[in-house]
């Protein structure tokens, strides 16, 4: 650790004088180093280690934009991890938020959801498009992407312009509500 610290100290203090090519070297290793350390402390805590490159992107975007910070007469690491721990506290907050409502299932287990009743929407008297213009506008959106037009939770994500973690959410809350609703219309008719 004390050839890291005395290599990664040199190379931002050659940031400061203008060696772009120290710097990137740097921003690389930091990168590998941070993906290794990140993944851990999350499968740790108890979370999805899948969220790990954003908490390492998160953390070298600090790192970039905090580099006049850190004094380069002191320590380097600590002030590295520093950032690093409360980036990773942030995630692991928003990550718990999110899993509340959060239901994770593998692609054959999403790909099969569409099917859950077998009966034909036609048949059984049930208007399904007005059923998701009830929902709010942003389940809308996620179970027109998942459901009607057939994207993956992926596909969707990128295509709304949400984490893909929020769009499972968002299709599993629309879900039950729809599940409700048609309970209820079949209830009605």
């Amino acid at each position: 650790m004390h050839k890291q610290e005395s290599t990664w100290a040199n190379a931002m203090r050659k940031e400061r004088v203008g060696d772009r090519f120290a710097y990137e070297h740097f921003l690389q290793e930091l990168a590998a180093y941070l993906r290794r350390v990140i993944r851990y402390r999350l499968h740790h805590a108890g979370l999805n280690s899948v969220e790990a490159e954003d908490v390492v992107q998160d953390v070298l975007i600090a790192v970039h934009s905090r580099r006049d910070q850190w004094d380069h007469g002191r320590p380097l690491l600590p002030w590295l991890n520093a950032i690093a721990r409360y980036k990773i506290i942030d995630t692991a907050r928003r990550l718990r938020k999110e899993a509340h409502g959060r239901v994770d299932l593998d692609d054959e287990q999403w790909s099969s959801l569409p099917a859950f009743n077998q009966r034909d929407p036609e048949e059984s008297g049930i208007d399904v498009e007005r059923l998701i213009s009830e929902l709010p506008p942003g389940q809308q959106s996620v179970v027109r992407a998942i459901g009607v037009n057939g994207a993956s939770p992926s596909e969707a994500a990128t295509e709304l312009g949400m984490k893909e973690g929020a769009v499972r959410v968002a299709f599993h809350r629309a879900l039950k509500r729809l599940i409700a609703a048609a309970k209820g219309s079949v209830n009605d008719a």
